[in-house]
């Protein structure tokens, strides 16, 4: 097969020459904040920290078991079902092969598509013997084309796929490091349900105690009825309590049943000793924060294949350009289809040019750059955000410590003020009224005070998942830690 030698090198000259040619704007990171530079330290935090260094989205960092902080085993056998059988995760799992595949599908469009085909037909005509004029015909050809990318749009279509196969990466992390905190955080309300259950339950039957000693004294005519009536409404209230409680943690225990993909009908979780664990947690420095928060990469990725798209729409101002060859045989007979004599060949290039859409084309290009600013905008916004909840997360963290320390102090005297009270009565010193309003503080103080312990740990979750849930050893003895 002879090829001219001009056609040659004006295949040359357009597939090389102009194959350097790129129609895209060069991506260049965006400032992370609207204005100024990336703070050197969260405002939460009372130490100086360390400089902080160039930003880059690092969401394939390896993000630790960081529950197991809070140790306890029966959260981190949790866990690890919720990482193997959540449906969300599986969903985002999914969509991330899919992501994969349309890279796939976008690279292989760099190469030329060859193709085979063979067929046979036999025709006649006439009425009488249908063989008579009958004829055979025979082909077997094999062809290829390719569009070579001139001007990079091809290129720049898989820089998008790759960019948007990322920001899916990262949006699996996201969902991931969603799904373990909520696990998380009703994990902590179910076992702090279960202490203020057990707790009630240790009210109700000192209210069935105290019932009885009023009844007794009524019976004595020490007391008055009035006295036994309050005694019984305060039993009945605390029970109608325990059983909230009970509904409450049954919704608990059904929402764990659906985070690690199981039927609540069928999940079941033991009431076991609550270990009120909240961890030091380790936050860095603010350019920390944009390596490691998923969100963060995602729409910083999404910024990337915005800019890839400019270059796609632009390339609607520049032709296409194709190439197409074959090489076959068409014969009568089978055993000639292999014969060179009877070969033919055909090679062909190809160029289109828009001359005139009333501009399409530009106001295409302007629509992706607009998308491209909101994309920027939108980076720019999750990573405000981002900063806002780790500050938050600290502010709740040392708050929260503060207000421990002062719950405990309220329910140990709330509980020694309730003794007190009750000995009194039993002297014949107070009124029922006095007993039932210690009785109500120190119930409310306890309760108060399991319910801060709660807080903390919750808190410590929110800030975990707001710094990108996991860290290393290193960064344990190497960055300030919030001390509880």
């Amino acid at each position: 097969m002879q090829i001219s030698t001009s056609l040659r090198l004006t295949v040359l000259a357009l597939a090389l020459g102009l194959g350097g040619c790129a129609v895209g704007p060069a991506y260049e990171r965006p400032a992370a904040l609207p204005a100024g530079p990336v703070p050197a330290s969260y405002k939460g935090v009372n130490a100086p920290l360390p400089g902080w260094a160039p930003a880059a989205p690092a969401d394939a960092l390896e993000r630790g078991p960081w529950w197991q902080l809070f140790n306890d085993p029966e959260l981190d056998r949790l866990s690890r079902q919720v990482e193997t059988a959540n449906q969300n995760i599986a969903v985002a799992v999914a969509n991330y092969a899919q992501a994969r595949s349309i890279v796939a599908q976008q690279r292989a469009s760099l190469f030329p598509v060859v193709s085979l085909g063979a067929g046979g037909d036999r025709a006649g005509g006439g009425s009488g013997d249908t063989n008579r004029g009958a004829a055979s015909a025979y082909r077997l050809q094999i062809g290829a084309s390719w569009e070579p990318d001139v001007f990079g749009r091809l290129r720049t279509a898989v820089d998008a796929a790759e960019a948007s196969a990322q920001a899916s990466a990262a949006d699996l992390a996201s969902v991931r490091l969603a799904a373990l905190g909520e696990l998380a955080i009703n994990y902590f309300s179910l076992r702090q349900t279960d202490a203020q259950i057990g707790m009630l339950t240790a009210t109700i039957e000192g209210y069935e105690r105290v019932l009885q000693i009023t009844s007794n004294r009524f019976a004595a005519g020490v007391s008055a009825r009035s006295d036994v009536l309050q005694a019984q409404t305060q039993l009945a209230t605390a029970r109608s309590d325990a059983l909230g409680l009970a509904r409450s943690r049954a919704e608990l225990e059904h929402a764990i049943a659906v985070l690690v993909g199981q039927s609540p009908s069928s999940f079941a979780l033991a009431s076991t000793p609550w270990q009120v664990v909240v961890p030091a947690v380790p936050v860095g420095v603010p350019s920390t924060l944009l390596q490691r928060r998923p969100d963060i990469a995602a729409a910083e990725r999404d910024v990337a294949v915005a800019n890839a798209n400019i270059g796609i729409a632009r390339s609607a101002y520049f032709p296409t350009f194709g190439l197409s060859a074959s090489y076959g045989n068409n014969t009568s007979r089978v055993g000639d289809l292999f014969s060179l004599s009877n070969a033919a060949w055909s090679f062909g290039l190809s160029a289109a040019q828009t001359l005139f859409n009333a501009g399409a084309t530009r106001a295409s290009v302007e629509g992706a750059e607009a998308r491209q600013q909101a994309t920027v905008a939108n980076y720019r916004q999750v990573v405000l955000t981002a900063f806002a909840d780790v500050e938050n997360g600290l502010a709740a963290t040392r708050v929260l410590e503060q207000q421990q320390q002062l719950r405990v102090e309220a329910a140990e005297a709330a509980g020694l003020v309730e003794q007190q009270i009750l000995n009194r009565y039993q002297a014949g010193q107070v009124s029922y009224t006095e007993v039932v309003q210690a009785q109500v503080t120190a119930l409310n103080a306890r309760r108060q005070l399991v319910q801060v312990q709660a807080d903390r740990q919750t808190a410590a979750v929110a800030l975990i998942q707001a710094l990108g849930g996991g860290w290393t050893d290193a960064d344990v003895n190497n960055t300030p830690a919030i001390v509880n």
